[in-house]
């Protein structure tokens, strides 16, 4: 291994020990505080673990969940494809952007209104037009991330129509058992979502940290990118620590922001 890797390796051990030193305890203690930077954290808005606030609202739990669940699929079923989806995928992923924009836009609408604009907000509607964010999401990181990475991208899209339509019916399903409440499903899709909000940040931050060093699609094994996942990871813990330093600065509390 590298000196660098050693020295990034160190920093990074460096950074994710006083994160944690200063969050609060337990698995779950630490997920409130990765999603408390990035999720205003609406008890009304959430699901519950018991009593339990889960660590992310519905809309959010529903997008990292299905962020997490295209890169998977992609990474596993199209490897290094670096094609952006066309055609009927990439209308359909329209659809889905332009349904979480008008439901998330409604819920906005109405909460400043103070009463329904087009329809009254609801959570089932914020998990699953989440979750299909999630997929636009999923889909436009992934391939955005193979022609960047890999010297080697195949051209082809790697989310093709029979692709979508399994992860549109797997998204269907999770949204299913995050309703039913059940808190074996709840707690391990707590865990789930936050990491990907770890994951989602340190692979953008990647991504930029290889473009400044002008190193875009030159790896040809995972080993030559491992100082950038590194800075990647740095950046994103940083992010995600100045953001609840901020946060718990100007409310005192890990919990939603007061008044609501």
């Amino acid at each position: 291994m590298r000196k660098s890797t050693w020295g990034w390796l160190a920093f990074s051990a460096l950074v994710l020990g006083v994160w944690l030193y200063f969050t609060p305890p337990g698995l779950l203690g630490k997920a409130d505080a990765i999603a408390y930077a990035v999720c205003a954290r609406n008890p009304a808005h959430s699901p519950f673990l018991g009593s339990r606030q889960m660590p992310l609202c519905y809309r959010c739990t529903g997008m990292h969940l299905g962020t997490l669940l295209t890169l998977g699929v992609l990474a596993w079923r199209a490897p290094r494809r670096g094609g952006y989806p066309h055609g009927r995928v990439a209308g359909v992923l329209a659809a889905l952007f332009a349904a979480f924009a008008l439901d998330g836009g409604n819920a906005f609408l109405t909460d400043w209104l103070h009463r329904p604009l087009l329809y009254p907000p609801n959570n089932i509607l914020r998990l699953f037009t989440g979750l299909g964010m999630g997929i636009v999401i999923g889909a436009m990181l992934y391939a955005v991330a193979q022609q960047a990475l890999w010297a080697n991208t195949h051209p082809e899209a790697a989310l093709t129509p029979r692709r979508l339509r399994g992860l549109l019916l797997g998204a269907v399903l999770l949204g299913g058992l995050v309703l039913t409440g059940n808190p074996l499903v709840l707690y391990p899709v707590a865990l789930l979502t936050t990491a990907d909000v770890v994951l989602v940040l340190g692979a953008i931050y990647s991504l930029f940290a290889l473009g400044v060093a002008r190193r875009e699609s030159q790896a040809h094994t995972w080993s030559e990118l491992t100082n950038f996942f590194l800075a990647g990871f740095v950046i994103a813990m940083l992010q995600i620590g100045l953001m609840d330093w901020l946060r718990f600065h100007l409310t005192h509390t890990w919990g939603p922001y007061p008044g609501l």
